[in-house]
């Protein structure tokens, strides 16, 4: 149905900048809420930033300020912005999609799950 494929992890001094893309593919219709989370090891999965289709955001207090998030609703992607990166940022990054519509095969609209992307690492050296 829907399908979230992350790009632009990498590894980076503290203090660099990097830019995570995530597209989405699939039979869409619509995406409410679009979204970045991330894992590092041994630790649970944590909220970086959402936005809606109307371009309504919402970050993870430890990225205020140093993290902006965009959306093309054209391409159905997804952009973070990340920059002043620090150390304690090192994690897999993986895009959120909720409140998805998707076409079926006859052309009828369906509420869609959540949907996650496959995780990008970003690594940030001291």
């Amino acid at each position: 149905q829907v399908q979230l494929v992350e790009s632009g992890g990498d590894l980076v001094q503290a203090g660099g900048s990097l830019r995570l893309a995530c597209a989405a593919s699939g039979s869409i219709f619509s995406m409410n809420i679009m979204g970045f989370y991330r894992q590092a090891p041994g630790k649970q999965r944590d909220l970086v930033a959402t936005i809606s289709t109307l371009g309504s955001t919402k970050y993870g207090d430890s990225v205020k300020g140093r993290f902006t998030i965009s959306r093309d609703n054209t391409k159905n992607a997804v952009y973070l912005q990340m920059n002043s990166l620090k150390p304690e940022d090192t994690a897999v990054y993986y895009c959120y999609a909720t409140g998805v519509t998707y076409y079926s095969g006859d052309g009828s609209i369906h509420p869609g799950v959540d949907y996650w992307g496959q995780g990008t690492q970003v690594t940030v050296s001291s």
